[in-house]
């Protein structure tokens, strides 16, 4: 069930309906968690088992764990919740990738071996809701959190519905404790989340997919024949639907979940206005960062363990965040990027220090703006169907001829949106929108309330799938 589509917004009145009917708060919650095996179950109805194995099985092992005090037993019980949802998570994600990759080794050694393909289908969302769960049980063993008092809050934690598929990435201690008394939004919030829905379906529908997303299918998926305004204005549109695709998600998923009461974290505050790479992860996929951080990156050491150490924890955290998006070297490649990166910035301030000249505006801008660049251009590993494409597009934003298929309106509609995008990022990094909205006059609030309502009405979509749902 797509946020963009007339289904949901159906089912979404009928939730919100039935929350805000006088029942009992156990059987409000109830509600919500069987809203969202509906909400998952039109997609895939079998796959809801998994979701059942997860539970369960974090559940049982979280409050064992609460209760056993020696260690070789915890490390046990913690391997026993890694190996489960690791172990679905790397079968259906990883499965064909690895068998890929095992037949490429062996046919490059002389053996002739070509088993049939594996016909493994990607259940939604399951890079996200395994990783929300295993907080719970890493959170629980390093002593960080108290297991759920009740398997209804724990299950409506793993499902709950606005965030299933594609996050934020919730942590149980920010979201369980919102299920100890009733919650139900007043005006303010149910205002607000409604607010917040309209303007992610109007990031995602018309931003990226009427848009952006055209011009970026059209240059990736004959990189070879790009030009180099092609291959250019290509991996800018790319880089403007991804954002537009999915922040316009995580916005969606924080309004709906705000008409029910419940607080989501942030996911974006303004990455294309980035000034260096460590900000920019501050900025992009923000629950994804910290959870690569708190539960992968301080897991391996962090920086307590001496300079080299630290930057292989990086690369690592980098690396594996990058496999975490998709079964392809260009993930890998992607990520591993971002992870050279990060070592590099790093490396810069540890000899620069804090001088002056890296405090002044026009290395802000100047850092802000190589970020930026930087970013659009690894982006093309992220999109390209393979290396081969990706190494070809890269070739043509180098080394390309001058002409171009591309007609000039949608030049000037990606540098347009683009440019209006990093102006109005600039002003709003370090400002909060609910806050900046409430602080202009009524008679504004209205029109700007009213544009993208107006706009998913008269724009054409494409009936797009979020991107992140292949992830």
């Amino acid at each position: 069930m797509l946020f963009n589509s007339l289904t949901f917004l159906v089912f979404l009145a009928a939730v919100l309906a039935l929350h805000r009917l006088p029942l009992a708060w156990r059987t409000k919650k109830l509600n919500l968690l069987l809203a969202s095996y509906l909400f998952y179950a039109a997609w895939n109805p079998p796959f809801i088992v998994l979701l059942w194995i997860s539970t369960v099985t974090d559940w049982l092992v979280g409050r064992r764990l609460a209760r056993e005090a020696r260690p070789r037993r915890r490390r046990l019980l913690l391997l026993v919740s890694l190996g489960v949802n690791l172990g679905l998570l790397g079968y259906f994600k990883y499965a064909g990738f690895v068998l890929d990759n095992f037949v490429w080794l062996v046919n490059r050694l002389g053996v002739d071996y070509h088993p049939a393909a594996p016909d493994i289908i990607l259940p939604l969302g399951i890079s996200f809701y395994t990783f929300q769960t295993l907080s719970y049980t890493i959170s629980i063993y390093r002593g960080d959190l108290r297991p759920a008092r009740h398997f209804l809050d724990f299950a409506l934690f793993v499902t709950f519905f606005p965030q299933l598929v594609a996050g934020p990435i919730v942590r149980a201690g920010d979201f369980i404790t919102q299920l100890a008394a009733p919650k139900q939004a007043d005006g303010r919030q149910l205002g607000w989340g409604m607010a917040l829905l309209g303007l992610g379906l109007f990031e995602k529908v018309v931003l990226s997919d009427r848009l952006q997303a055209p011009i970026a299918d059209r240059v990736f998926a004959m990189p070879a024949l790009a030009g180099r305004i092609d291959a250019w204005i290509g991996t800018l549109a790319f880089t403007g639907q991804i954002f537009f695709d999915f922040a316009g998600y995580s916005v969606c998923a924080i309004g709906v979940a705000l008409c029910l009461g419940f607080e989501l974290p942030w996911n974006f505050r303004c990455p294309y206005a980035a000034r260096g790479f460590s900000d920019f992860w501050r900025r992009w996929h923000i629950t994804l960062s910290s959870w690569l951080r708190d539960y992968l990156y301080i897991s391996l050491g962090g920086n307590r363990r001496g300079s080299l150490r630290t930057y292989a924890n990086l690369a690592l955290t980098m690396l594996l965040g990058g496999l975490w998006h998709g079964a392809s070297w260009n993930f890998v490649i992607w990520g591993g990027l971002h992870g050279v990166y990060l070592i590099a910035e790093r490396l810069l301030r540890g000899l620069v220090g804090e001088a002056r000249i890296f405090q002044g505006r026009g290395f802000v801008v100047a850092a802000g703006l190589l970020t930026f660049l930087v970013v659009s251009v690894t982006w093309v590993f992220f999109r390209a169907e393979d290396l081969a494409g990706a190494t070809a597009l890269l070739g043509a934003m180098v080394g390309g001829g001058p002409g171009h298929r591309l007609h000039s309106d949608q030049v000037w509609t990606v540098l347009s949106i683009l440019g209006l995008t990093l102006v109005a990022q600039g002003a709003l990094r370090d400002r909060d929108l609910e806050a900046l909205f409430l602080g202009l006059p009524l008679w504004l609030r209205g029109p700007i309330l009213a544009f993208p309502i107006l706009c998913l009405i008269f724009v054409d979509g494409d009936d797009r799938a979020f991107i992140y749902f292949q992830f």
